[in-house]
């Protein structure tokens, strides 16, 4: 009886407190700087080194690429199976140019698994929508230029 009690007085204690409930997704929460949604891309950073692909515990992803005339190393495809994807964020910490980074979109929610492959062109695309939506946070490379920019 003490206990159905004690926990009627926590439960009661809580009622006039305000309510911290969002009406996702009418209001959205404001997410971290380091959180770990999908992944972005900047696929002129990439220079084909596999670690990523190497590191991942799952095994979702896939890259290649191939030499250009000046016998540098440009990405041709890559792609993330984001069924098996347990976004980890290793691929981001091992990435020598930090061309894979996390961003803040996590909703893949989808009836068919096979919009769960996605390429090197959507990644690019999410990372455009967080530099858009988030333009304090994207670091400017050396040159001045944004990312991207042609």
């Amino acid at each position: 009886m003490f206990g159905f009690l004690k926990g009627l007085g926590v439960t009661l204690s809580q009622l006039p407190r305000k309510k911290v409930t969002l009406q996702y997704p009418d209001v959205r929460p404001e997410w971290p700087e380091r959180f770990r949604g999908v992944h972005r891309f900047i696929p002129e950073l990439c220079i084909v080194c596999h670690q990523c692909a190497r590191i991942c515990p799952t095994s979702c992803i896939s890259l290649s690429g191939t030499r250009d005339e000046n016998r540098k190393m440009r990405i041709d495809t890559f792609d993330i199976n984001f069924d098996i994807c347990i976004l980890c964020d290793l691929c981001t910490e091992v990435c020598p140019t930090e061309a894979i980074l996390m961003s803040d979109t996590f909703e893949l929610a989808d009836y068919t698994r096979d919009s769960m492959y996605l390429d090197m062109h959507w990644l690019y695309e999410n990372q455009l929508r967080y530099e858009r939506a988030h333009p304090d946070r994207v670091t400017r490379p050396a040159g001045g230029e944004q990312a991207g920019e042609a």
